[in-house]
This record gives C-alpha cells, sequence and structure tokens, in this order.
C-alpha cells in the first residue's frame, strides 16, 4: 500500500548477461529503501528469478513486476515514478531507457555497465543522468559511481 507522500523508484532490468546486473540491482534497491523510496523492479523473467533466488525470503525484494507489464502502465498513464534506473549494457538497454525518457514524468538514470559502458554512454540523446562504469563481473566501479549519485539523487526529486 502507497502512502500519500511516499516517493517511489522503477528499477528497469533487462536480459541479465552481464553478471554485475543482479548484485547491483538488489543493492540499488537496499539503498532506496534506507532513504525511504519505495523501489518497483521490472524485469525479464530470467532477471527476476535470479533476484528471487539472491533474496528467498524478500528482505530486500517487495514489488517486481514484467518489464513490458511496467512499460505498458506507464505508458497508459495508470502508474508512474519519481525515479527511473534503467540497467543498461546492450542497445537494447538504451531503447527502454530512451523510451522511459519520453513517457514516464520521473528523474531517468541510465545505469551502463559492462565491456563497452563507454560506447553506450556515448550513445544516450536523451534527457537522463548517465551513471556509466566498465564492470562486468566485478561490481565495484558500478556501486562506487552508483553511491556517488546516491548521495544527491533522491533530494533532487
Amino acid at each position: 500500500m502507497m502512502e500519500k507522500n511516499e516517493q517511489t523508484a522503477l528499477i528497469l532490468l533487462g536480459c541479465p548477461q552481464v553478471p554485475v546486473q543482479t548484485s547491483m540491482a538488489l543493492y540499488l534497491v537496499h539503498a532506496l529503501k534506507r532513504q525511504g523510496v519505495r523501489p518497483v523492479v521490472a524485469g525479464t523473467p530470467a532477471a527476476r528469478k535470479l533476484l528471487e533466488i539472491g533474496d528467498p525470503d524478500r528482505h530486500y525484494l517487495s514489488e517486481m513486476t514484467d518489464l513490458d507489464a511496467a512499460i505498458d502502465a506507464v505508458t497508459e498513464k495508470r502508474q508512474d515514478f519519481d525515479l527511473c534506473f534503467v540497467f543498461v549494457h546492450n542497445d537494447s538497454g538504451i531503447a527502454y531507457a530512451g523510451t522511459m525518457a519520453y513517457i514516464s514524468g520521473a528523474r531517468l538514470y541510465a545505469l551502463i555497465f559492462g565491456e563497452h559502458a563507454d560506447d553506450l554512454a556515448a550513445e544516450i540523446e536523451f534527457p537522463c543522468e548517465v551513471v556509466a562504469a566498465k564492470a562486468t563481473h566485478n561490481p565495484m566501479p558500478l556501486k562506487r559511481r552508483l553511491d556517488e549519485v546516491m548521495q544527491w539523487a533522491v533530494s533532487k526529486r
């Protein structure tokens, strides 16, 4: 149940091909909850299953939904969020982030990671905050960048 002034964040997860996505998604959910923001995770079936296995008692994950269902809800104006974090490691991730930039009123963050993070970051031509790090197996470069952003992300809503 949503409180009247509760802040919300949508976390979009595509294909979990790059290992750091799952741990960073759980970390982001944790960080948002600590700041009083209600996170909703939307992902592919494989991305959601990895999170469910990583948090079987749902200590961090409370709301999860299908990626396409979440985008449909925002497109149809049935739901929107204060913040939106899109995990990007390929062109599909760029497309999801671009879609959210135009259909949502949320403050948008593109969390770009993987071997080609710099190249992908250069492709962004829509309004968003870019958080990029060459992280594939070791989540620490992306975690450090995300921590920098999280210090002010929630306060700028």
